[in-house]
């Protein structure tokens, strides 16, 4: 299995505690996060071994990323392990405080590459259009946290 690695990051004006909440409102996640729903299917989605799951797609047109929290460690990261069929690895954000109040808010995913030879030959196409995606993403979180 090959492993991939994308790490993307934003700055805030928002403090880390305001970021922490709106990036672990699971249900809200369609807001910000680039075509995709999210929900809580075990657990209560605010610490270790809560479970979640996240369609990515356009209308019926996707796929289900299914998740398990790993790590929580409130305002400062959440770790999640991906189970899914098509993603599998892991992913971080984190939110750390900058000097003048704000914050960074850091996306990596460690991922595992499906589809063997074709992902790999594959992904040096595809990994700018992901890194791309996820910084939008992140800058949507960013003014949410901002907003709300």
């Amino acid at each position: 299995m090959t492993h991939s690695r994308i790490t993307v990051s934003v700055n805030t004006a928002a403090r880390p505690e305001r970021v922490f909440s709106v990036l672990t409102d699971w249900p809200r996640h369609d807001e910000w996060m680039v075509l995709t729903r999210a929900r809580v299917t075990a657990g209560d989605g605010r610490g270790v071994g809560s479970r979640l799951a996240a369609f990515t797609g356009l209308g019926p047109v996707g796929f289900l990323d299914t998740m398990e929290i790993t790590g929580w460690d409130p305002p400062r990261s959440v770790t999640v392990r991906h189970t899914g069929r098509l993603v599998r690895g892991t992913g971080v954000f984190r939110v750390l405080p900058r000097e003048d109040g704000g914050s960074t808010i850091v996306w990596e995913e460690e991922l595992d590459l499906p589809f063997g030879p074709v992902g790999r030959l594959g992904w040096p196409l595809v990994r700018p259009v992901n890194a791309a995606l996820f910084r939008l993403s992140l800058r949507r979180l960013a003014g949410l946290s901002v907003s709300r």
